[in-house]
């Protein structure tokens, strides 16, 4: 069965169809930049230009970088602060024309590591936490998703997390790897000792660059870089759209009615 999964990123809007059995994109993924301002009739837009670049008619999962509570916006750190209070499921599935689900960013990627990734068949509390633009967070218990933890806000040394130990603050204040990950250690050390999760998976675009500073952080909980790196977030919205469109009796398309 597929389904299209969009990511809507602080630098970017990625999509792509996937094959939500198998966790994988079956199509190479298109990237458009995020607008600035991101108010929410610019970003639906990329969205729609995104559904219609792949022609796709059935359901679409896609990600908001904030929280999101049945459909709506209620944050919104790292995009126009009008987005708060949108509906977003309803101004996407207006502009695509397709029924639409809409969840947390991070959520997705969790989701999706859970199905297909590093989180698959581990028990007890997960961490997954995707460094970019800001820093997203899923937490996972037995495979199980609790919503919304935005726990990229959390203080620390007077600031928000994200300001210091997100990808982003890496390149704005050109830090080296290793500088960079003492940061990370320092975010993961007081995550861990909040939660005392059984293993840390590290997302978002660094997921790729691992090697350049996982080395460098020395700690308790056994830490992996995401199973399906920056494709989790396009990966867990397909099968979060895969699911409501389930429990709803619309159905996601298959591979042949997608013409693949």
């Amino acid at each position: 069965m597929e389904a299209l999964g969009i990511d809507i990123g602080g630098s970017g809007i990625k999509g792509a169809p996937v094959d939500v059995a198998k966790g994988r994109l079956t199509r190479e993924r298109l990237r458009i930049p995020t607008p600035d301002p991101a108010e929410p009739e610019a970003v639906a837009e990329v969205v729609a230009k995104i559904v219609e670049h792949f022609d796709w008619k059935g359901p679409v999962g896609v990600t908001f970088p904030g929280i999101v509570v049945d459909g709506v916006a209620r944050s919104a750190a790292n995009v126009d602060k009008a987005w708060i209070g949108t509906d977003a499921q309803e101004l996407f599935s207006r502009v695509t024309g397709q029924t639409t689900t809409v969840l947390n960013d991070a959520d997705a990627a969790g989701l999706a590591e859970v199905a297909a990734g590093a989180a698959r068949d581990k028990p007890g509390v997960v961490m997954l936490l995707t460094f970019g633009t800001g820093i997203g967070s899923a937490l996972l218990m037995d495979g199980h998703l609790v919503p919304n933890t935005e726990l990229g806000h959390l203080e620390i040394r007077g600031k928000e997390a994200e300001k210091r130990a997100s990808d982003h603050a890496r390149e704005s204040h050109d830090l080296g790897w290793e500088e960079w990950a003492e940061k990370v250690q320092e975010y993961l050390e007081h995550v861990e000792m909040l939660f005392s999760p059984s293993l840390f998976i590290i997302g978002g675009g660094v997921s790729k660059k691992a090697e350049k500073f996982l080395p460098h952080i020395k700690i308790r909980t056994p830490i992996v870089p995401a199973g399906l790196q920056n494709e989790a977030g396009i990966v867990g919205a397909a099968m979060a759209a895969t699911e409501a469109a389930s429990r709803e009796g619309t159905g996601a398309r298959t591979a042949t009615a997608a013409g693949e």
